[in-house]
């Protein structure tokens, strides 16, 4: 899961948070930056529900894109 003091720089270029284990400091810190600023542009947005020594699930909403008359 995502560290309590962690969730308000989640999505922050080049954040990690500190973490025990064989994952330690891997990585830039910057997927979850470029991920968030991709899926805005595109009109949507990222999230994520996050249990404490469980996990954490991310997820993305993005509108429905419509065909121009013509390309349908």
């Amino acid at each position: 899961g995502v560290p309590d003091g962690f969730r308000g720089r989640i999505f922050q270029k080049f954040a990690q948070a500190r973490q025990e284990g064989p994952w330690q400091h891997t990585g830039t810190g910057l997927g979850l930056s470029l991920a968030k600023g991709m899926i805005e542009r595109m009109g949507g947005s990222i999230g994520y529900h996050s249990i404490a020594g469980q996990g954490a699930t991310f997820f993305i909403e993005l509108p429905v894109a419509r065909a121009e008359p013509g390309f349908e």
